[in-house]
C-alpha cells in the first residue's frame, strides 16, 4: 500500500469514527470546579426488557479516575479495558496512580492541580478543559458553556465573587445537569441519565465499602440523581 493510499484510508477511518460519536444519539458533558469534577450523560435503553442498570457509558479506570464514553459501546468497552491495563501498569512501575491525561472524557483529582478533565478524540488529540462535551449536541453544549463562563467572569469582575473555575460541588453538579437539559431540551428523569463524580468536598458521600469518599470516582445512584434533578427543577 502506498503512503498516499494509507493516509487516505486513515483519514476516512477518522471521519467514520467522528460520525459514530454523533450517530450514537447521546450527549455527554463534563464540568469541573474548585474541588469537584462531574460527568453526565444520557442513558438510552433500546428495549423495555433490558435492565436499565446494566446499560452504562460511565466507567471507573482507577479508584480515583473515571470516564464517560460516547459512541459505539463495544468499541468503548475495549478502549476502557486498554486504559485500565495501562493505568495498572503505570502503578506497578511507579508506585502511584496515573493522573488523568489522555483518553475519552476523563475526570479525576490531581494531588497538585485539583480537579481535572481531559478529552480525547478519535484523531488522538487531547487537551484539558474546564467544561466540555461530546456527542450529538456537542456544539450546542460548548456554546452553552462559553456563554455561562463569560457570564461568571463578568460577575466576578464586578463583585467579590469566586473566579470562574472555582465553582463549588453543588454548583458544578447543577451546571452539568442544567447544560444537558438545556441542549437536549428535555426534563430528564433519574433513570434517563448517568452522573459520575470525583470530589474532595466535605459533603461528598463515602462510597460503599470505602473508608473515605474524598477524591474517589463514583457513580450516583438513581435516588441521588433524582434529588439533584428535583433541586435543579425547583431553581427554574
Amino acid at each position: 500500500m502506498s503512503r498516499g493510499s494509507y493516509d487516505s484510508l486513515l483519514a476516512r477511518g477518522k471521519e467514520y469514527a467522528f460520525k459514530a460519536i454523533t450517530g450514537a444519539g447521546i450527549t455527554s458533558i463534563a464540568v469541573r470546579g474548585k474541588d469537584t469534577c462531574v460527568i453526565i450523560t444520557q442513558r438510552k435503553v433500546p428495549d423495555k426488557l433490558i435492565d436499565p442498570e446494566t446499560v452504562t457509558h460511565l466507567f471507573r479506570i482507577t479508584p480515583e479516575i473515571g470516564c464517560v464514553m460516547t459512541g459505539i459501546i463495544a468499541d468503548a468497552r475495549a478502549q476502557v479495558q486498554r486504559t485500565r491495563s495501562e493505568a495498572a501498569e503505570f502503578r506497578y512501575k511507579f508506585g502511584y496512580e496515573i493522573t488523568p491525561d489522555a483518553s475519552m472524557i476523563l475526570i479525576g483529582l490531581d494531588p497538585e492541580r485539583g480537579p481535572q478533565i481531559f478529552k480525547l478524540d478519535p484523531a488522538g488529540y487531547y487537551i484539558g478543559h474546564t467544561a466540555c462535551a461530546a456527542g450529538q449536541k456537542q456544539t450546542e453544549a460548548n456554546n452553552y458553556f462559553d456563554k455561562k463562563f463569560k457570564s461568571f467572569a463578568a460577575t466576578a469582575a464586578s463583585s467579590s465573587a469566586s473566579k470562574t473555575t472555582e465553582l463549588d460541588r453543588t454548583r458544578v453538579i447543577e451546571l452539568a445537569i442544567e447544560a444537558l437539559s438545556t441542549v437536549c431540551s428535555t426534563d430528564f428523569k433519574a433513570g434517563e441519565i448517568e452522573i459520575g463524580i470525583c470530589s474532595s468536598a466535605e459533603d461528598e458521600p463515602v462510597p460503599e465499602g470505602e473508608a473515605s469518599g474524598v477524591g474517589l470516582f463514583r457513580q450516583m445512584g438513581e435516588d441521588e440523581r433524582g434529588e439533584w434533578l428535583t433541586r435543579v427543577g425547583e431553581k427554574d
